[in-house]
């Protein structure tokens, strides 16, 4: 598990290599493992014998974590405290005065596998583009529990620890040197053990900045009345972005500020507690099953066709230079594949490629990415106007205006230059795949990428499987979209698809509320307690209530008779009539100002008069949540949507369903089948049939099952 050299000059390389495993990770055994070798150190120190400890990894990684798998299951508050105090135990071992010690990085350092190095005197880290450096704890819901809040507060202070610690950033090796996580870069092994060796050998004495007396918190601590003024304003912030619902950001806040007013050894032991309490929280235990589980079941291909060799496109060719191509662009050559980007006009092209270089720009400004890196993305993106270079790619993704015809042009148009081998996919929202492939020469070579807005920031990726696409095509359009590093749910040719279809009925159930005679403000309040990113109405603004509007009737159109128009469409409808459709005509439920919201549009109350003055938020609260929930079980149960992980990650990325409910199943098994069931026979009974419990429910119930087992 370690193994221990030392050379001439008196150093020790201490490597990890845990048996068993692909990647080394903190658990008991290695915290064990350990006890033996820093008595050990301690002896050679004594005897004259040890100059300093080099710390690094015989894997490819460093230190990939915790062990989640313990975390997630176990459920005993004192055998989880027990566990932290034992490791901080271990840490505080390993940096205690008299013996330097260098964290030599080789690779990806997350979790608990960052808090490692940090109880070492001196970080260095090779500058690999594969590395991630960080804390990403706060996605699973969870916070560092290894002393590595309280020493981030030593190091940094506590607004720009809070900062780093709650938005669960994995840091590139030199982003990480930027933000003052590391001290100092390596070109490679060779390179990164001369330099951790060159330190020991010039700083024989190893002290933490918290274990010198004249040393301070950066800025001050909370005792400070100019520091807890600031942590006020921080306070005020941290309220209003988390509402109260995710319990790790908060226990973040609470640990740096308690911890800024005690010394080092007790305000770990203020982290141990709070650490406990985030494991054993409900919230804990869904964010940990839909951005870990989940997550993981995806991205291993749990639904990716089998049998098919991996797909590696060198070539991709892009129609359509406006936002949403240029997004796809940026993604594709960002991750090494050069990009055919055209245009009704190579004018027009090589503005889409200016658009990108400007972004590219602000990065190199804030030092995240060199000039030379910056240069040789540009370089892998070739404007134009000419079909026939499509000829050379390995797939071609169109991502033009949402027409049907003008997609069909396009894609005739591609396809003439296309061969067998490649394939094509077309970005559309809301058209049926099936109908467009009928103008592409080879329709098993043709599906769906559903991509989102902004597509530099937005993970989720719809592969739309038609009705003549083959297995091999869905398997290279996964293994595509994984190269671009985004996540990919293989969803139904149905109108909406999957993420789009369940939001539309979160935004009409919103806006019936207004109908109801629900004030406004309210309903984007209730929304946003219950943990959506934005109000419905907000969000029906910007996508377009004409969007809205034209996607029901779509479903109408599809299913026929059997089909219940939603009670909201004539609220939509009369907003499109009066010319309010939204962000993009300049007035919708809210007034714009050059783009801008400037807040709700007065002539609501005389269009939809008040008439509900006392109400029950959380019964707000739950309709939204069920309306949303109910309409992706009839998803799962129609075959749109394909599996439990692909259903839950698709919520909380596709349209923003509180990540603290695990998403949309997981609300259902967090909530208990059977009183789920219970309260939306309440729903329908107060508000129709949309909210009827599908037969899939009913039957699990019946069996004593959940979406979990």
């Amino acid at each position: 598990m370690i193994r221990y050299r030392k050379d001439t000059d008196n150093i020790v390389t201490l490597s990890l290599d845990m048996e068993g495993r692909k990647v080394n990770i903190i658990n008991h055994e290695i915290g064990q493992a350990f006890i033996p070798v820093i008595q050990h150190l301690k002896e050679e120190k004594a005897k004259g014998q040890l100059r300093g400890v080099i710390l690094t990894s015989e894997k490819k990684t460093f230190l990939a974590g915790g062990d989640l798998d313990y975390l997630y299951n176990n459920v005993s508050a004192k055998e989880i405290f027990g566990y932290s105090e034992k490791l901080k135990a271990f840490f505080r071992d390993l940096e205690s005065p008299g013996i330097p010690v260098v964290a030599a990085i080789n690779g990806t350092a997350l979790g608990s596998g960052f808090e490692l190095p940090f109880a070492c005197h001196y970080r260095i880290a090779i500058d690999r583009k594969d590395s991630y450096l960080g804390f990403p704890e706060v996605r699973l819901g969870l916070m560092p529990g290894s002393g590595g809040i309280i020493r981030l507060l030593w190091l940094l202070g506590i607004e720009k620890a809070y900062d780093i610690l709650t938005k669960g950033k994995r840091y590139s090796p030199r982003e990480a040197l930027n933000e003052g996580l590391i001290h100092e870069l390596a070109e490679d092994r060779q390179d990164m053990i001369a330099k951790a060796k060159k330190w020991l050998l010039e700083n024989p004495k190893g002290i933490q900045p918290w274990d010198t007396p004249t040393c301070s918190i950066p800025g001050g601590s909370a005792n400070e009345l100019a520091t807890a003024k600031r942590i006020a304003g921080l306070i005020a912030r941290h309220i209003k972005t988390y509402r109260n619902k995710y319990p790790a950001p908060h226990a973040i806040l609470d640990t740096l500020v308690e911890g800024s007013k005690l010394d080092f050894d007790t305000a770990c032991r203020v982290e141990s507690r709070n650490f406990t309490e985030l494991v054993v929280s409900r919230e804990s235990k869904n964010m940990t099953k839909v951005f870990w589980y989940d997550y993981n079941a995806i991205r291993n291909g749990e639904n990716r066709p089998k049998g098919f060799g991996k797909f590696r496109p060198r070539k991709v060719g892009v129609i359509g230079a406006g936002q949403m191509g240029s997004g796809i662009s940026f993604a594709c050559a960002s991750n090494g594949i050069d990009v055919i980007l055209k245009d009704v006009s190579e004018a027009v092209a090589i503005r889409g490629k200016a658009a990108m270089k400007e972004r590219l720009g602000k990065k190199v400004e804030d030092h995240l990415l060199s000039t030379v890196d910056m240069e040789n993305i540009l370089d892998r993106i070739q404007p134009t106007q000419d079909n026939s270079l499509f000829e050379t790619c390995d797939l071609v993704v169109e991502a033009v205006f949402e027409n049907e015809q003008i997609k069909k042009k396009v894609t005739k148009d591609a396809g003439k230059h296309m061969d067998e081998y490649s394939f094509f996919a077309s970005n559309t929202a809301m058209i049926s795949i099936g109908t467009l492939s009928e103008s592409y020469p080879h329709p098993e070579n043709y599906l769906g990428l559903r991509f989102f807005a902004p597509v530099e920031t937005q993970p989720l990726v719809e592969i739309v499987r038609g009705p003549k696409t083959s297995d091999e095509t869905v398997a290279r359009g996964f293994d595509f979209i994984k190269r671009i590093k985004k996540t990919p749910i293989i969803v139904k040719d149905n109108p909406g698809f999957y993420a789009a279809r369940v939001r539309n009925v979160f935004l009409l159930e919103g806006i019936l509320m207004l109908k109801e005679g629900y004030p406004a403000p309210i309903i984007e309040n209730a929304c946003m307690t219950a943990g959506m990113p934005e109000g419905a109405l907000q969000k029906a603004d910007e996508i377009s209530l004409k969007v809205v509007l034209r996607a029901e009737r779509q479903a109408a159109e599809i299913y026929g008779q059997k089909y219940v128009i939603h009670p909201a469409a004539d609220v939509v409808q009369k907003m499109v009539d009066e010319e309010r459709s939204g962000k993009f005509a300049g007035k919708g439920f809210y007034d714009y100002e050059e783009g801008k919201r400037t807040g709700l549009w007065e002539g609501l109350k005389e269009f939809f008069p008040v008439s509900q003055t006392e109400f029950d938020m959380d019964y707000l609260i739950e309709r939204i949540l069920f309306a949303q929930t109910l309409e992706a079980i009839w998803c799962y149960q129609e075959g749109i949507v394909g599996s439990v992980p692909e259903a839950n990650i698709g919520s909380v990325f596709g349209w923003g369903f509180p990540a603290f409910h695990g998403g949309v199943l997981q609300y259902v098994d967090d909530y208990g089948v059977e009183p789920f069931i219970a309260k939306a026979k309440e729903f329908q009974d107060a508000h129709g049939p949309r909210f009827i419990v599908p037969k899939l429910l009913r039957k699990m119930a019946e069996e004593g099952k959940n979406f979990s087992k």
